[in-house]
């Protein structure tokens, strides 16, 4: 069963990497005037569940961040006689810092949306057994010291039905 959770998440990583990903979405959005927001390349997605201060401390991070990680998964049998049939509680933490308050969550809100903006694209089955029905939850953490200073985290959660022979 911890296959579901590992092949969920790098699925989605790779959604998220893709020319058609994050990156390009970020590039669509329309932005007001005073706020500019930073490119997020294939190596600022990262699939782990990490917390912020021990991401931190590792070597040369570099915000914005968006990590992807399997939550949880249930096995739901659904579908009789399956090996699994159920449900993969996905989680994407869009991480965000800079020195100054200032348009610190207009940015985390933008990158959120364009976040959000790649999920509505990619509605239906992601791979053999994988499908994305397009739900999804948005939970805004609060400003706290980090980072580069000041640091926020956003986390985007969503549900895949996973069946499994």
């Amino acid at each position: 069963m911890a296959q579901v959770g590992s092949v969920s998440t790098s699925v989605l990583a790779e959604i998220l990497r893709s020319d058609q990903g994050l990156a390009a979405s970020l590039a669509q959005l329309q932005l007001p005037e005073p706020l500019e927001l930073a490119s997020i390349t294939a190596g600022q997605i990262l699939s782990q569940n990490v917390a912020n201060e021990l991401a931190e401390r590792g070597s040369g991070i570099k915000y914005p961040l968006v990590y992807v990680y399997c939550e949880r998964i249930r096995n739901l049998q659904t579908e009789k006689f399956r090996r699994f049939s159920g449900k993969a509680h996905m989680v994407m933490e869009v991480r965000v810092s800079q020195d100054r308050l200032e348009n610190l969550e207009q940015s985390l809100q933008a990158y959120v949306d364009a976040l959000t903006n790649v999920l509505d694209r990619s509605r239906g089955e992601w791979s053999v057994g994988m499908c994305y029905g397009g739900g999804y939850e948005v939970a805004f953490g609060g400003i706290k010291h980090g980072g580069k200073n000041y640091l926020q985290v956003a986390k985007v959660t969503l549900e895949l039905d996973v069946s499994l022979s």
